[in-house]
């Protein structure tokens, strides 16, 4: 996740306003001392998502404030895309308690095998279980919509982690002379924030961004990201679950709502690599999303793959 300093104001304003606070105590640890990964509350909801229509009865999660709201009244389009914490006809806050959040579970529509085709030659530290694990903090992930979708968010999420790590190669950013650049205050007390894992999180804030929505102290502890496999598939998703970055929004909605790969990229990496700035960057994530669509045994969708 190459992000140039000018995106820093946006990356800050999201972080500001405290995207996707699903579990935003301090961690827990296990008697070995490693850090547990927050699952998301055990409960029939959804993570809410803007231009969704929902229906009456469902239960959804507004990130940004961590509350949970039910759909109570209807109109011509079920929630009419409406917002809860506005539409106070619609929605009415709700408790979440029992139950079983839905997600991916055993139905996630990506297999072992398949994973191990799409990365013949990946670096050990990128599991497949980590992947999985990682799965519990944001069941919606590829966890909305038909099937199809569902496979192209994946191939779309896996083709633009592809891109970045060098086919899950790369855990840490290559360049070491760097790693002491990403600290926005100018001192951050040692510790580095260069980019590591499958989405490349770099920078101190959005550390502590992705720390917070997960659970976990990684603003103080950065290398969680480099050495637990679930915590960094974790930090991948958080991306692609709340931050636009220079698009107008997540990877995740561009896909569950039909809107291209294209869209990913410019969430993702948009101010460097589209509207003509490195068309072989994008090409490239373009190609890996092809070859992942085909082995998941559907299309590229309707949406234009390139941006």
């Amino acid at each position: 996740m190459k992000k140039s300093r000018s995106l820093k104001a946006i990356v800050c304003i999201l972080a500001s306003v405290g995207v996707c606070l699903i579990a935003n105590q301090a961690h827990a640890q296990a008697a070995t001392g490693a850090p547990i990964l927050k699952a998301a509350a055990a409960c029939n909801f959804k993570v809410w998502s803007r231009g969704v229509n929902y229906q009456k009865g469902d239960i959804v999660l507004y990130q940004a404030n961590g509350q949970y709201y039910k759909l109570v009244n209807v109109g011509t389009n079920g929630s009419d895309g409406t917002d809860p914490t506005i539409s106070t006809w619609y929605w009415a806050p709700t408790t979440c308690d029992g139950g079983s959040s839905p997600g991916n579970g055993t139905d996630f529509p990506l297999s072992r095998a398949t994973f191990e085709q799409m990365f013949p030659t990946r670096n050990g530290f990128y599991t497949y279980d980590g992947l999985i694990g990682a799965l519990k903090s944001y069941p919606d992930f590829a966890g909305e919509a038909s099937q199809e979708v569902r496979k192209q968010e994946i191939a779309a999420f896996l083709a633009n982690v592809s891109h970045e790590t060098g086919g899950l190669v790369y855990i840490r950013e290559s360049n070491q002379a760097n790693w002491n650049s990403y600290c926005s205050s100018g001192n951050c007390g040692g510790k580095q924030y260069y980019g590591r894992g499958p989405m490349q999180l770099s920078w101190d804030y959005n550390y502590k961004a992705a720390g917070d929505a997960l659970g976990l102290n990684l603003l103080g502890n950065p290398d969680w990201v480099a050495t637990d496999a679930t915590i960094s598939w974790a930090t991948a998703i958080w991306f692609w679950m709340t931050q636009s970055g220079a698009g107008t929004m997540t990877p995740h909605q561009a896909m569950a709502s039909g809107r291209g790969f294209g869209e990913t990229i410019r969430s993702i990496n948009g101010s460097l690599e589209c509207n003509g700035r490195n068309p072989a960057q994008v090409q490239s994530r373009v190609d890996a999303y092809k070859r992942f669509v085909g082995l998941l045994g559907t299309t590229t969708g309707s949406g234009p793959t390139g941006c």
